[in-house]
C-alpha cells in the first residue's frame, strides 16, 4: 500500500504544474463569463428601460429575469468545461505514452521498481480520478463565487436566485454534477470503466506495436459491445421485455465485469507481455 501511494503521489506531481494552469484558466474564463453576461444583461435593461421608457416590471416580463442559467449557457463557460474535459482525455493517453518518450525511456525504471506492476496501473488511474474530482470540487466552489459576483452586478429586482441543482439538472452539467447519489455513482463509475478499458487498450499497443493497435481497438469495441449487450438485446431481440430496474442492474453487472476484465488483462500484459 505504501508503494502504491508513493506511485500515486509521483504521478500527481508530474501533472501538477499543468493542472494548476488548467485550474487558473478555468477560473478566469468562468468569472469572465459571469461578468460579461451580467453586465450585458444590465446594459440591455438600461437601454430598454431608459431608451424605450419601459417599466422594470415590463422589461422582466418581456426579457425574463437574470439567472445563472444564462451564464452556464454562455460560450465562455461552456468552453471552460470543454477545455478541462479535453485536457483530461488527452492526459489519459499521455500518462502512459510519456513514459516511453525520450531517448532513455522512463518506463524502464518504473517497471523495475520493487512493487507489483499492477500498482503502476492503479496509480495512474487514481491520479486521473484525483484530477477529475478536484475539478468537480473546484466547479462547486466557483458556483458560489460566481453567484456572489452576479449579485454584485445584477440588482435583486432583475434576477432570480436559484439553487445550484436547478441549473445543473437540465444541461451538460448534469453529467459533471449529478443530482443524486445513484447518478453520481453511475456516471463516474462508467468513467472509471472507460479509463481502465483505455489503459488496457494502450497496453495492447505498447506490447504488440502495429498489431497492438488492431488488438487495442478490437478490445475496446468488444468491451463497449459487452457493456451495451443487455440494452441491445432488450431493445432489438426481446422488444423491451425487462423493467428499467432490471435493465439497470444488468448494465451495472456488465460494467463490473468489463472493469474486472480490463484490470485483469492489463495486469497480464504488464507482467508478461510489456515491451520497453
Amino acid at each position: 500500500m505504501n508503494r502504491y501511494l508513493k506511485l500515486v503521489n509521483f504521478e500527481f506531481n508530474r501533472f501538477f504544474k499543468l493542472y494548476i494552469v488548467l485550474v487558473i484558466v478555468t477560473i478566469i474564463m468562468q468569472i469572465f463569463a459571469v461578468i460579461v453576461e451580467s453586465r450585458g444583461y444590465m446594459r440591455e435593461a438600461k437601454n430598454v428601460i431608459y431608451g424605450d421608457m419601459m417599466s422594470k416590471a415590463d422589461f422582466i416580463k418581456n426579457y425574463e429575469a437574470f439567472t445563472m442559467q444564462r451564464v452556464v449557457q454562455s460560450n465562455w463557460f461552456y468552453w471552460s468545461i470543454a477545455l478541462c474535459v479535453v485536457v483530461l482525455l488527452i492526459y489519459v493517453f499521455f500518462i502512459w505514452y510519456r513514459d516511453w518518450l525520450g531517448k532513455n525511456s522512463f518506463i524502464y525504471r518504473l517497471l523495475m521498481l520493487p512493487t507489483a506492476r499492477l500498482n503502476l496501473y492503479f496509480a495512474k488511474a487514481t491520479a486521473i480520478l484525483i484530477f477529475v474530482f478536484g475539478l468537480v470540487a473546484l466547479q462547486l466552489l466557483l458556483f458560489l463565487i460566481e453567484m456572489q459576483i452576479m449579485k454584485w452586478i445584477v440588482p435583486a429586482e432583475f434576477r432570480v436566485d436559484l439553487p445550484i441543482k436547478e441549473y445543473t439538472d437540465f444541461n451538460y452539467l448534469s453529467v459533471i454534477l449529478p443530482g443524486s447519489l445513484i447518478d453520481f455513482l453511475l456516471f463516474y463509475g462508467m468513467g472509471i470503466v472507460a479509463v481502465c478499458v483505455t489503459f488496457t487498450a494502450i497496453l495492447f499497443e505498447r506490447c504488440y506495436r502495429l498489431k497492438g493497435i488492431i488488438f487495442g481497438i478490437s478490445y475496446g469495441l468488444v468491451s463497449v459491445g459487452f457493456f451495451l449487450m443487455p440494452l441491445l438485446i432488450d431493445t432489438f431481440v426481446l422488444n423491451y421485455y425487462f423493467f428499467p430496474v432490471e435493465l439497470f442492474v444488468m448494465e451495472v453487472i456488465a460494467g463490473i465485469i468489463v472493469l474486472i476484465g480490463a484490470v485483469w488483462i492489463g495486469n497480464y500484459l504488464l507482467k508478461y507481455k510489456i515491451r520497453v
